[in-house]
């Protein structure tokens, strides 16, 4: 927006900005890789190798090699095709350099080249080419290499030829550096981010290798390679859970669709759907997973009456029914999709939605009648959910009618604070009752409330809501958190802006957190999607020496903290907290409580299927990974000072 207010008059052709080609990438970044945060700067590399993915769905590429450089530059390199070289007709220039200079160039607008493609508009490698500080291109094509370098967009040269090579030989090579001057926040590429995504690429474009090294410190290194394509992803989702059948899979190809389904059902009480598009994964779903969830209920419902496992009083399954405890991935290639934004995370293709209800309605059916066993395994599954979720409705309504009736009375563990409005306020989940007397004297009354939960809480991975809601605990954290629970949970009656989980730095601390972070994962989503809920960090040691007091937050800061002192360890005096309770109240307040000086972690849910995973590690009946995983990773969230 202009300060200065032109007249009116003045507004003429001179007085509108066309942002010429790359520029408007620059200027807008937003637009086309979704902003310019941690999930933008991996979007870049996503960008680069869903090209050589499109290759691979062509059939001309089976290795995909990203290599993140120690000066956190990135090279991606396939063997597919290569990028064209030769001269555009109607832009008099190398095709290589249309394509890495101009949005919407590409070979994915007629279909003679690529009959599904993940890279949507062309737009990508050109974004991420106006997005980095410089960028090379190394084309492999007819017994040649090519080359050309840009700097922030812009050629330094025409393609040139630097060498040849073995005409069977083909593929390109790209490698580019993110522009500090647009990426300004202090942030670099995560390999487990990475890892994801890959591991996600290659399940879904099968007999695809696809490595993955990080050349910086500490050096790291995977291959992602899968001959069973989805029906090995939804096993590896499935790794730590109880499983009721063998993976059902059907592939179809449907007026020039490719569709392919796996479903398994498990012993779990959630559900585990994960969609693609053209290898992307859609995070928001779409209408490939709308046709997908509507004929899976459709065809357990005819099944369930046909049979007579549900009886004519019975109601119908509900959606939420037959799909408890299911693990299932849907993936669609189409060669003309449709997405809701350049980010690409919504399909909107109405067709699609006809098409996989077409698909996955006969073949599942088949399986049902082919496999009665399974059939009734999964039918009495459905029943249980329908029971429970019945219960589970009635336990609410009595929570819910209670506190109505109560006049929404609090808990009478929890110390309110003074502070009414929820954005300046916040509420500390304590462990135990040493730790919550301690707190509720060091906290700040006007804007801090305490709530001390005794002991563990349910388990809320093993159990269903009806029990869950049963829980003295858990009654009292949805009563003092006022958003309800489930399908009643809304955002806009949040008591507190910011929501605490305080528990000791041991491995008792760290069940608790755990617990009570499947708690608000499964049940609370939107409270860590909109990042109101936070890991307080207190400290490990206090170290005193003469008059100087300095607490630690971990050994090695411990260690660094005693050399800076200048004196050896035997000479300071070193406390080492087991708890929260050992610290006094005004202690907690110096170390853990007090905005200006503590460290809060955020917690967010970077990626729904790891955090699923991960849960179901910790809270399945698999002990030794569980265990493993609490000690290694207890403390090593992202930081964020408050």
């Amino acid at each position: 927006m202009e300060s200065s207010n032109p007249s009116p008059s003045s507004y003429g052709a001179k007085d509108i900005q066309v942002l010429e080609g790359l520029e408007a990438v620059r200027r807008r970044p937003g637009m086309y890789v979704g902003g310019t945060d941690i999930k933008a700067l991996h979007h870049l590399v996503y960008e680069i190798v869903d090209n050589s993915i499109d290759e691979a769905l062509a059939g001309a590429c089976n290795q995909i090699h990203v290599t993140i450089n120690p000066d956190s530059s990135v090279t991606v390199e396939d063997n597919g095709r290569g990028i064209p070289v030769d001269i555009h007709p109607e832009k008099k220039k190398s095709a290589l350099e249309v394509v890495m200079t101009t949005l919407h160039a590409g070979g994915k607008f007629g279909h003679s080249s690529y009959k599904v493609s993940g890279g949507l508009h062309g737009v990508g490698v050109s974004a991420v080419n106006a997005l980095s500080e410089w960028c090379e291109v190394e084309v492999r094509r007819d017994g040649q290499v090519y080359f050309q370098r840009y700097e922030r967009g812009i050629p330094q040269e025409a393609v040139k030829v630097i060498g040849k090579c073995d005409p069977k030989h083909t593929g390109t090579k790209t490698t580019f550096r993110f522009d500090r001057t647009i990426f300004k926040e202090d942030f670099d590429y995560r390999f487990d981010t990475l890892v994801q995504r890959f591991r996600e690429m290659a399940f879904v474009t099968r007999q695809v290798r696809l490595m993955l090294t990080d050349n910086r410190q500490p050096n790291r290194e995977m291959t992602f390679y899968f001959e069973g394509g989805l029906k090995s992803f939804v096993r590896y989702l499935n790794r730590n859970r109880g499983i009721l059948h063998p993976v059902f899979h059907i592939e179809k190809e449907i007026e020039n669709i490719g569709v392919e389904v796996a479903v398994q059902y498990t012993d779990a009480f959630t559900e585990s759907v994960y969609s693609f598009a053209n290898t992307i994964n859609t995070v928001d779903g779409g209408t490939h997973l709308t046709g997908f969830r509507t004929a899976l209920t459709r065809v357990l419902n005819d099944y369930a009456r046909r049979t007579n496992l549900l009886k004519e009083a019975d109601p119908n399954f509900s959606g939420d029914d037959t799909r408890e405890g299911m693990t299932a991935i849907v993936s669609i290639k189409h060669p003309d999709p449709q997405f809701e934004s350049q980010t690409k995370v919504k399909l909107m293709n109405p067709e699609v939605s006809t098409y996989i209800q077409q698909v996955v309605g006969e073949a599942f059916s088949a399986f049902l009648e082919e496999n009665p066993q399974v059939a009734k395994a999964i039918i009495s599954k459905c029943l249980t959910s329908a029971r429970a979720r019945d219960a589970a409705r009635k336990a609410r309504d009595l929570v819910i009618r209670k506190s109505a009736l109560e006049s929404l009375t609090l808990p009478g563990k929890l110390a309110d604070c003074s502070e009414k409005d929820a954005n300046k306020s916040e509420l500390y989940i304590v462990e135990g009752n040493s730790a919550g007397g301690s707190a509720k004297q060091g906290r700040d009354r006007h804007f801090q409330a305490i709530l001390p939960l005794r002991g563990k809480i349910l388990n809320t991975e093993r159990a269903r809501l009806d029990k869950i809601l049963s829980n003295e605990e858990i009654k009292a954290l949805i009563s003092a958190l006022g958003v309800g629970i489930g399908e009643s949970f809304d955002l806009k009656n949040l008591r507190y802006g910011r929501v605490i989980i305080m528990t000791d730095a041991d491995v008792d601390g760290s069940h608790i957190r755990t617990l009570l972070l499947t708690l608000f994962f499964r049940y609370m989503l939107p409270l860590i999607e909109n990042g109101h809920l936070f890991i307080a960090q207190p400290p490990l040691y206090r170290i005193a020496y003469k008059n100087q007091v300095i607490y630690a937050y971990n050994d090695a800061e411990k260690d660094r903290i005693i050399k800076e002192m200048g004196v050896s360890a035997d000479k300071v005096n070193l406390q080492r907290y087991k708890g929260l309770g050992e610290m006094n109240p005004a202690q907690l307040w110096e170390t853990t409580m007090n905005p200006e000086k503590r460290t809060l972690l955020q917690v967010s849910v970077d990626d729904a299927a790891e955090a699923d995973r991960t849960f179901d590690m910790l809270m399945g009946d698999s002990v030794p990974p569980r265990t493993k995983f609490i000690q290694t990773h207890a403390l090593s969230v992202r930081n964020l000072d408050v």
